[in-house]
Formats: C-alpha cells, sequence, structure tokens
C-alpha cells in the first residue's frame, strides 16, 4: 500500500498499522493507513520503504502514529492507552555482555521514548515477534505487549520523525487460545482509538502554533 500523508493540525501525519482487521469503520471515516502486515520483519521493512519513498518526494511526516491493539494483564480490556516508551523483548545479546533489549553496536536505549502529545493515559510497551499469553507476561517487564511498535520507532529514527503510539487492550486476562479470543474487542477498540485520533488536530495545533 502507498504512504499516504494526513493533514492534522498543520502537520503531516502517517498512520502506521500492522492489519486490516484492526481498521474498523470507524478509524476508515478518518484516515487511511500505511499496513504493514504482522510482526517486526515485516513493519520495520515496510515503514522503512514507506519512508524512504516518502524522503525521495520531500514529503517525510511530521509524525508518524503506529496504532492498533495489544495484549495485557496490568491494563484493562478495551482501555485506550498512549504509548511511553517501547522495547524489544526478543533482542538478547548478553551472554556476549551486552544489555538484554539493545541491539549490539547500536546507541539505543532498552526503552525507546515515544512522543506523547495526547491527554490520555500512559504506557510502556513491549515489541516481539511472539504471540504472548498465559504466565509469559510475568518475564515481560512493560505494562503491554505488541508485535510492531519497536520496529516502527527503528524505521522512524533512521529518518528523524518522531513516533507516537496507541494502543487499545484486546487481550492478556485469560489464555489467548483461538484467534477469535483476539479479534473480539477489535470493534471496539476501532471506535476507541478513533476517538483517540479526534484529539490529535487540538494537540498538533498547539505545537505548531508555539513552534
Amino acid at each position: 500500500m502507498t504512504a499516504t500523508c494526513e493533514r492534522i493540525g498543520g502537520r503531516r501525519v502517517l498512520f502506521v498499522m500492522a492489519v486490516e482487521a484492526e481498521y474498523g469503520p470507524h478509524l476508515r471515516a478518518r484516515f487511511s493507513p500505511l499496513l504493514t502486515g504482522v510482526g517486526p520483519v515485516e513493519a520495520a521493512l515496510v515503514t522503512g520503504m514507506a519512508l524512504q519513498e516518502l524522503a525521495r518526494q520531500d514529503g517525510l511526516p511530521d509524525l508518524v502514529a503506529c496504532l492498533g491493539s495489544a495484549g495485557s494483564r496490568l491494563c484493562p480490556l478495551g482501555d485506550i492507552f498512549q504509548i511511553s516508551s517501547v522495547s524489544w523483548r526478543d533482542m538478547d545479546a548478553s551472554r556476549l555482555g551486552f544489555t538484554k533489549g539493545v541491539t549490539p553496536f547500536i546507541d539505543h536505549p532498552v526503552d525507546l521514548p515515544l512522543a506523547t502529545p495526547l491527554a490520555l493515559p500512559l504506557a510502556r510497551l513491549s515489541t516481539g515477534a511472539n504471540i504472548v499469553g498465559g504466565e509469559e507476561y510475568t518475564a515481560i517487564d512493560a505494562d503491554m505487549v505488541d508485535m510492531e511498535t519497536f520496529a516502527v520507532a527503528r524505521a522512524c529514527s533512521r529518518f528523524d520523525v518522531p513516533l507516537m503510539g496507541l494502543r487499545g487492550v484486546s487481550d492478556g486476562p485469560g489464555e489467548l487460545d483461538h484467534i477469535d479470543s483476539w479479534t473480539a474487542l477489535l470493534g471496539l477498540l476501532d471506535e476507541r482509538l478513533a476517538t483517540a485520533v479526534d484529539l490529535l488536530p487540538d494537540a498538533l495545533g498547539s505545537i505548531a502554533s508555539a513552534a
């Protein structure tokens, strides 16, 4: 899908999502996202290619907004959170003396801070290539889990574009044993994420006015 920036609050915003299933009628009425596919490899590849093309056209966004669902055993089901920071739970080169979560020979913190322009509850997010369930949550140092945001953040950092994250809790309590366990709340999250997106014009407009 071609990357198209929306003009919001005087800023160019690129919305990034993983799959069509999370992109319901309420969000469809507001923007056209870049759909990356599932997981950190697809997210990094598609986002990086899109930003490279936008840079070639001298049209990089002022902000990338990565949004969709997430799992959590700490945050209530159905609630929407703005992501304060994101980490990469798959990266572990600690046997060689590197800090767990940090890519060897690349200078980034364990928790990458994200832009938080909205007056919404904040949460720390962990990205990885696995579907998390059950007691696996106890080993993860974050409030929520997803499969794309850290990869999108790394792509954005290469082009010096700020990233904000919006995630709704689709699953976590109980066992996640079928795709229906994930999709059951996507309709509600679509509506609530759209309400959060509606806060962007005033927030970004205030930033633009102050700049």
